[in-house]
């Protein structure tokens, strides 16, 4: 899984792995809860997909479409309700 932001770094922050090109992301509208907590999901030409919030529209989760597949099938069988 890939946490990509385009966010300098801090002067003091370790070098961090160069990131990838600038990728043109198709995002679906946002999903909002309570208190306007939004996420979106989005997937690339090349067919990653990808998970970003709103208040930080620069910093994203990427992986393969078969993982965000998985995460989303897990977190519906309640793999992430202790966070709740």
């Amino acid at each position: 899984m890939n946490v990509t932001t385009d966010a300098p770094a801090a002067p003091s922050a370790p070098a961090a792995p160069s990131a990838p090109a600038a990728v043109a992301i198709d995002w679906n509208e946002a999903f909002c809860s309570e208190g306007a907590n939004c996420f979106r999901f989005g997937l690339d030409d090349a067919g990653r997909a990808y998970i970003g919030s709103t208040l930080s529209p620069d910093v994203y989760v990427s992986d393969s479409v078969e993982a965000l597949r998985a995460l989303i099938s897990a977190v519906k069988a309640g793999a992430a309700d202790h966070l709740l």
